[in-house]
């Protein structure tokens, strides 16, 4: 009796073929078309050939020993020629098939990268945090290419040997009606080799995926650019070939117990059709001397035999691989499956008129995968048109607050308003498109450095008076004059004639990036944390300036950042605990004064250092300095 959970997942297994297949004409399209009358055709020929093989046969017997004379040879000479037009034939539909399953290839390849891009662009911010997002994507990411061009080709197999075999099978039903059947049998257990062991190998890939992802992992640490600095200082080359290699050993071992015991199986398989094949040969060698067969006979029913074992092996070969490639992809479909939280509205509100003005109204949130609240109650309003600093200790929700502005994420109770619109009710698009920020973990664009600086805005087209403006902006226009290129500079040495930047010329060029995009909201986090004491000073006058008529909100550590902003709010431990001008938060005994005072100390010794190292002669008191 079959169950009802073998029913839905056979179900479930057509429902994934249908979508593959689907997924597959969404990538090319008409080429299936002229692939499968290719197909059609070069599965065919075969059947001919064994055809023209019985008549060519059977006619030479007939005249051995009867001289070379025009009229013997002729009957001989027409079936070999047509055996050999074939031959011409199929190497010629061999190379056409060749380049169009290339170039099916690279289509599909190209319409499944891009279906993965799309998606990893379109889910949540939070799906990047939890392990199983990664899991899914690596799988879908590292397979589903290859798998869904292999289901092509097998698709393809199907057809092509299924013509031939149809086409061979009729041709020796004429023999005996159980010869097709025998055909049959003996690829039985060929099959059960290649279904079995291509679940238990898809079974053991799904497990070791987070292994294969450390393995990976570990010599990406061995082999690239960003982290060899410390491999070298810290000598742990040996401790990341260490892990690798266990890591390796572990996959390596269980692939190979895998192959071994397919191997054995696949022997028994052939032993058993290579005896079912010469029975066979007997029954018809037998019949050849009792006068009932010819030798065309046996030449057909051995070439028949041959090939239609080698087919019906290929055929189950291609439909097992059919079955493995569809729980292959059934990972990029469950991958393409995640659905965002963080929703576009049904019906949008109105997009607020600038200024805007800010408000998180009693919030809790806690990132995913956290039991612990990163806000709690939390409030805090960002006037139109003013800047407003942030500061407080590591893992205070300083950061925390940037992504929920830019609706990363949804908290779990509470509001985020723009001039009172709570920004649920606008698309996430058009609130991202009147917000720039600068991220406290800005990423390093390879390209040049205009191209970099434009990619805060890649709507409208690059314009240079922009890039310069922006530069400007960030610091960073002098820096880049003195390149080898000026703008045109390529940045990052791993593409030829690229130039690398220190950790605070790259700061400057995500600040430029963060400007060129006219955006009436600016965010940044941490914008000076690599600069020095002069070099921010003279930053923060121009930026005050540029900003005038935007709202800002600047997260940091640096109180002497946070001292020029129109409003400071001081938080800790998920919550504001305190707020005002930098005037009357020094007037106040609370974190911030204590915290002012401190680093103010800190300071001046480092300045008193500083000048020291140039004037060693000369003493300076921390008031002169």
């Amino acid at each position: 009796m079959i169950s009802k959970k073998s029913v839905q997942s056979a179900w479930a297994r057509s429902y994934l073929l249908v979508r593959a297949f689907k997924l597959i004409w969404d990538g090319i399209g008409g080429w299936i078309v002229l692939w499968f009358a290719l197909l059609v055709i070069q599965g065919a020929l075969p059947a001919v050939i064994v055809y023209l093989t019985k008549i060519l046969v059977d006619r030479l017997a007939e005249r051995i020993g009867a001289g070379t004379a025009m009229d013997m040879i002729e009957p001989i000479l027409w079936p070999a020629l047509f055996i050999g037009a074939i031959f011409v034939v199929q190497q010629g539909l061999q190379s056409i098939l060749k380049w169009v399953r290339t170039a099916q290839s690279e289509y599909i390849q190209d319409h499944i990268k891009s279906l993965i891009h799309t998606q990893a662009t379109r889910v949540d911010l939070e799906f990047y945090e939890t392990p199983a997002f990664y899991d899914e994507m690596e799988r879908a990411n590292s397979q589903a290419e290859k798998h869904s061009v292999s289901l092509l080709e097998n698709l393809g197999g199907v057809i092509q040997n299924g013509v031939t075999l149809i086409a061979i099978a009729a041709l020796v039903v004429s023999y005996s009606l159980w010869l097709p059947a025998i055909l049959i049998f003996s690829a039985l257990p060929a099959l059960w080799v290649v279904v079995r062991h291509n679940v238990k190998h898809h079974e053991w890939w799904k497990i070791v995926t987070e292994q294969r992802r450390k393995a990976l992992y570990y010599d990406w640490i061995l082999t690239s650019r960003f982290p060899a600095p410390e491999v070298r200082v810290f000598n742990l080359s040996a401790h990341f070939s260490h892990l690798y290699h266990m890591m390796r050993r572990s996959l390596r071992e269980r692939r190979l117990s895998l192959l071994k015991s397919q191997y054995t199986a696949q022997l028994f398989a052939g032993m058993t059709a290579l005896l079912m094949t010469g029975s066979v040969m007997v029954w018809m060698v037998l019949r050849a001397l009792r006068g009932l067969a010819t030798l065309g006979d046996i030449a057909l029913l051995y070439q028949a035999f041959q090939q239609g074992q080698a087919l019906m092996r290929s055929l189950l070969a291609h439909i097992g691989q059919l079955y493995t490639n569809i729980l292959f992809l059934e990972h990029l479909f469950n991958f393409l499956d995640f659905t965002p939280r963080v929703m576009k509205p049904k019906t949008d509100a109105p997009f607020p008129v600038a200024p805007y003005g800010i408000e998180i109204r009693d919030v809790d949130f806690r990132y995913p995968g956290s039991e612990q609240l990163a806000l709690k109650d939390f409030s805090i309003s960002i006037p139109p048109g003013k800047t407003v600093a942030v500061v407080g200790p590591n893992g205070a929700g300083k950061s925390t607050l940037i992504k929920l502005v830019c609706r990363f994420y949804d908290p779990e109770k509470g509001h985020v308003l723009l001039n009172g619109t709570d920004v649920r009710d606008v698309s996430p698009r058009t609130l991202m498109d009147h917000i720039t920020v600068l991220f406290q973990h800005w990423v390093n664009y390879a390209g040049s450095v205009a191209d970099t600086i434009g990619l805060g805005e890649v709507t409208g087209g690059k314009q240079m008076d922009q890039v310069v403006e922006a530069s400007k902006a960030g610091g960073v226009h002098e820096f880049i004059d003195r390149l080898p290129n000026g703008y045109d500079t390529q940045l990052d040495k791993q593409f030829k004639g690229g130039v690398d930047l220190s950790g605070g010329q790259w700061q400057r060029i995500a600040l430029a990036r963060a400007f060129y995009r006219q955006a009436p909201i600016l965010l940044l986090d941490e914008p000076t944390s690599y600069m020095d004491p002069w070099e921010e000073n003279k930053w923060l006058d121009r930026f005050f300036e540029l900003v005038s008529e935007r709202t800002a909100i600047i997260v940091t550590h640096r109180f002497t950042t946070a001292r020029k902003a129109d409003l400071i709010y001081v938080m800790e431990k998920g919550k504001v605990v305190q707020s005002g001008t930098h005037e009357e938060l020094l007037a106040e005994t609370g974190l911030y004064a204590t915290c002012w005072n401190e680093q103010q100390s800190a300071g001046e010794k480092e300045a008193i250092r500083h000048v020291s190292k140039y004037a060693p002669d000369r003493e300076f008191s921390g008031r002169q300095v």
